[in-house]
């Protein structure tokens, strides 16, 4: 029997750093110098295991389009005022609910911005910026292929490249996850995933989905390998109890769907070369989650979202054990979804955002567990933002929003970009119409700048991630995100 591997034995410590610590406590009352002797030995696993080279993304969509307008609120009373103004019977109340979130800014925020609170169903996540500075706020970011003008846009003036497809659900979540509308075929968390494929031990757990199909993940050389939300599902092909209750049945099925006989066609030669990857890697997933103990697995029906974190981290806690030489890189996309608020927004979003705040507030907690937080970078991406101005009883579809990037490795405690200039219903430079803004970051400056933290290098590889980042003359908003 060959022996562990470095990796194996990096993350066997600190499981049993972890069991052990219970035990010892009982013995360092007697002898303290026990429990010191300890601690630093399993410290210094635990921090071998933390530099063993391995980072993951996440990918946190909220499906719909999170309203940005009741998710980072101006506080300070001209611009409470102005909000009120175009929120109207939206707008939250400047109380101590509000004013309790308050984001105290790590060093001096972007000029024009005006005193920030989150909303209150996020208090979870306000100690993650104020306190433990784990979190950034990412301001009035959205896809855009270059500088463009309030002017440029309403005029379409010539030369000026407009993302395809605005306002449109299903084709603006293609064009943030991909740059192109709906159709598209390769994601930018792909590219992302295609760059680290060479070092990884089993290549079709690179890129995880565990929300459903999405272009976010595919690449040009990785495909998605998708789970669902509580974890790999035992294939058809190795279930006995329901195939018949027939093992006959079950090799059956599998010389069927995994023959390589070469006179076979093309197409059920490929669809046979990814059944044999899926039952392969389904396996090895199902063994190596077993044997993980941090974190434990949170059952909680009602929060689709952090049952997908949950098994994200456990996919990632058993990352050097996937494979003789373990996991380097992986990409994962989770999302929730409910965000579409045309109506109802007051008594649906607070909901929607209270379970992104638990979520995202556990799965730190649990990557703190596992010693795992300065590895794995999370933000969170929307079809769009959407309107200031309210409907009557929402808002519609818009553009720019606010999102949040949470890691260890993260300067968080920090505002990113600029505050958008809204000072009326139709009126400042990055107000559209109907309060709809026009980003001041793009996509790509983000997917450049989570690249650059992932390891990717290669010049070829960068501008496929961030194509129009060289349309963009000045230094990246995101260029000190790390």
């Amino acid at each position: 029997m060959s022996k562990p591997s470095h990796d194996q034995h990096t993350m066997l410590d600190r499981r049993s750093f972890l069991r052990r610590s219970g035990a010892l406590s009982l013995g360092a009352m007697t002898a303290p110098w026990l429990m010191n002797l300890a601690g630093m030995a399993q410290a210094a696993a635990a921090q071998s295991a933390a530099s063993d080279g391995y980072k993951a993304l996440v990918c946190v969509f909220l499906q719909g389009g999170n309203d940005q307008g009741n998710t980072v609120i101006p506080v300070d009373e001209a611009d409470y005022k102005l909000y009120t103004s175009l929120r109207g019977a939206l707008a939250l109340p400047r109380g101590s609910k509000l004013t309790d979130n308050l984001l105290l800014p790590i060093d001096t925020p972007p000029a024009g911005t005006p005193a920030l609170s989150l909303a209150p169903a996020l208090t979870q996540l306000a100690p993650l910026f104020n306190q433990q500075r784990r979190l950034a706020v990412l301001l009035n970011i959205g896809p855009l292929h270059q500088p463009t003008t309030k002017t440029q846009f309403l005029t379409r003036a010539a030369g000026v490249d407009l993302p395809d497809k605005l306002f449109s659900h299903n084709d603006q979540q293609s064009v943030w996850q991909s740059y192109a509308p709906e159709g598209s075929t390769v994601g930018w968390g792909g590219l992302i995933g295609d760059a680290g494929l060479a070092s990884n031990a089993i290549a079709s757990l690179t890129c995880v989905n565990l929300s459903g199909n999405a272009v976010y993940l595919a690449g040009k050389q990785i495909g998605q390998f998708m789970v669902n939300r509580h974890g790999p599902a035992p294939l058809l092909a190795n279930d006995a109890a329901n195939l018949f209750g027939s093992q006959d049945c079950v090799t059956a099925f599998k010389a069927l769907v995994s023959t390589q006989e070469p006179t076979v066609h093309r197409l059920a030669k490929e669809h046979s070369a990814i059944m044999r990857r899926a039952m392969s890697t389904n396996s090895v997933l199902i063994d190596q989650l077993a044997n993980v103990t941090t974190p434990a697995v949170h059952i909680d029906e009602s929060n689709v979202l952090a049952t997908q974190l949950n098994t994200a981290a456990r996919i990632i806690a058993a990352h050097a054990q996937l494979g003789a030489g373990g996991l380097k890189r992986q990409v994962f996309l989770v999302s929730l979804g409910g965000f579409d608020t045309h109506d109802n927004l007051s008594s649906r979003h607070p909901d929607l955002l209270g379970k992104l705040a638990d979520a995202l507030s556990q799965f730190d907690t649990d990557l703190v567990a596992m010693g795992m937080q300065d590895q794995v970078t999370t933000f969170t991406a929307s079809d769009f933002g959407r309107t200031l101005t309210s409907n009557g009883d929402g808002s519609d579809h818009g553009w720019g929003s606010h999102h949040f990037v949470m890691g260890g490795a993260v300067k968080g405690g920090r505002f990113y970009g600029s505050w958008p200039d809204v000072t009326g219903f139709d009126d400042g430079e990055h107000n559209i119409g109907q309060g709809r803004l026009l980003p001041t970051m793009s996509v790509d400056h983000l997917a450049a700048a989570l690249a650059g933290w992932m390891g990717v290098t290669d010049p070829l590889a960068l501008q496929q991630i961030a194509p129009h980042l060289k349309a963009f003359p000045t230094a990246s908003p995101l260029a000190n995100l790390f």
